[in-house]
C-alpha cells in the first residue's frame, strides 16, 4: 500500500491501494462524477471529523494529508448539499462524505461543523489512463430480479432506517434465512452496509458496487446500472433481501427509480419517519400504504398512536425488544415463511 496517501472507502471496489499510479491535473471541463482524484487537506474542520478508510473504519487526519476520493453529489435534508460542479478554478472543495464524496458544499446545517476543506492536487492515472469509479465495476449477466424484498424507505435521511433494516436482518438470520442485504440509494458510507454484515447479513451490496459515490445521477443511466446491481444482488440466491432506499424517495437520489424496479418482489415495506405528518405526505406521494412504519417517530406512544390514528397503519418501535413478536409476524405473513421460533 502506498502510504504516501489515505484511500478513502470509496476506493473500495478499486486497486489504487495496491498499484502504482500518477496524479496529473486536469481542466475542470474533463472532470466527471466517479473521477478517482486527489486532494490536499487545508483545514480539518472539526476535531471530530474524520475519514472512513477502505475496511470502513474511521481514521482521524491532519493538514497537509492527502486523500484519494471520488467526484460526486450529496443533497442531504439535515446536514449538507454540495456537487463537483461548482468547483470554481481554485480547486477548493470539501469532502461532503467520511467515505470520501468529493465537491464544493453549497450549503450546510447551521448544527453541522465545517466540513473538511482539500486543495485538488490532480485526478488518479494509471497506465495513461484516468481511473474511474466505472472501471472496476463487474460485469454480470443479466438475469430477472426474483428475490423477495423486505423494503426499507424513509420520509428523510436520519430517519432510522439503518437501525430497523439491522433488527430485520438479525430476525431473519435468527430464523435461519440466507440474507442480502443492500443500500440502493443515498450518498456513499460503507459503515452503512457493513452494519447490515455485523448482524448477520451473508452478502451486502451498494451503489459504489456500480461505480457511484452517490445516486444523483442521469436517471436512465441509473436505472440501467440499477438493473445490473440487481442482477449481481440475484446471482447469491438468497432467501430474501432486506434493502435499504437511503434519504426519502422525494429526494433527488432516483429513489422513485429504486422502487419501481424493485415494486414487483417487494413482500413487505417497512416506512422510517421522522415525524408523523410525514408519513402521510410519503404515502399520498408514492400512492404506498406500508405494512410497518417505524423510526424516530415511533419513539413515544403519542408519535405511535398518531400515525395510526392519521394513517391507519401500523407503528411499531422496533428497538424495543417488546415489538420482536409483532415483528415477526408480520413478516411471517409477508414473506410466507415461519419466524416465530
Amino acid at each position: 500500500m502506498n502510504s504516501q496517501y489515505i484511500f478513502t472507502s470509496m476506493l473500495r471496489i478499486s486497486d489504487l491501494d495496491q498499484k502504482p499510479f500518477s496524479v496529473k491535473k486536469l481542466d475542470k471541463i474533463k472532470w466527471k462524477t466517479g473521477d478517482y482524484v486527489v486532494g490536499e487537506i487545508t483545514d480539518t474542520g472539526s476535531d471530530i471529523l474524520k475519514v472512513e478508510l477502505i475496511n470502513g473504519r474511521m481514521r482521524s487526519i491532519m493538514k497537509g494529508d492527502l486523500v484519494v476520493g471520488a467526484l460526486g453529489e450529496r443533497y442531504a435534508t439535515l446536514e449538507a448539499t454540495g456537487t463537483w460542479k461548482e468547483v470554481d478554478e481554485d480547486g477548493k472543495m470539501h469532502l461532503l462524505t467520511g467515505a470520501g464524496l468529493f465537491g464544493k458544499c453549497t450549503s450546510k446545517s447551521v448544527y453541522l461543523p465545517n466540513l473538511i476543506e482539500i486543495q485538488y492536487t490532480g485526478h488518479t492515472f494509471m497506465d495513461g489512463k484516468i481511473c474511474i469509479m466505472d472501471d472496476y465495476v463487474h460485469n454480470f449477466n443479466f438475469s430477472k430480479f426474483n428475490t423477495p424484498v423486505v423494503l426499507l424507505v424513509g420520509t428523510s435521511m436520519s430517519a432510522g432506517k439503518t437501525t430497523s433494516a439491522k433488527i430485520v436482518v438479525n430476525h431473519l438470520k435468527r430464523a435461519g434465512l440466507k440474507v442480502v442485504a443492500g443500500k440502493l440509494t443515498g450518498a456513499s458510507r460503507y459503515s452503512d452496509i457493513l452494519s447490515f454484515k455485523d448482524v448477520g447479513a451473508d452478502f451486502i451490496f451498494d451503489f459504489v458496487n456500480i461505480g457511484l459515490p452517490s445516486t444523483i445521477y442521469p436517471r436512465e443511466k441509473y436505472r440501467k446500472k440499477l438493473i445490473q446491481l440487481l442482477s449481481e444482488i440475484n446471482s447469491v440466491n438468497a432467501d430474501v433481501a432486506v434493502i435499504e432506499l437511503g434519504a426519502s424517495p422525494l429526494e433527488p437520489y432516483n429513489g422513485d427509480i429504486a422502487f419501481e424496479e424493485l415494486k414487483n418482489n417487494v413482500k413487505c415495506i417497512i416506512l422510517c419517519a421522522s415525524d408523523p405528518y410525514a408519513v402521510f405526505g410519503v404515502m399520498k406521494s408514492f400512492n404506498l400504504k406500508p405494512d410497518i412504519v417505524s423510526g424516530i417517530a415511533t419513539n413515544t406512544y403519542a408519535g405511535a398512536e398518531l400515525i395510526e390514528k392519521l394513517c391507519n397503519v401500523k407503528a411499531l418501535n422496533l428497538i424495543d425488544p417488546q415489538t420482536s413478536t409483532e415483528l415477526n409476524s408480520i413478516l411471517s405473513e409477508k414473506l410466507e415463511i415461519s419466524l416465530m421460533n
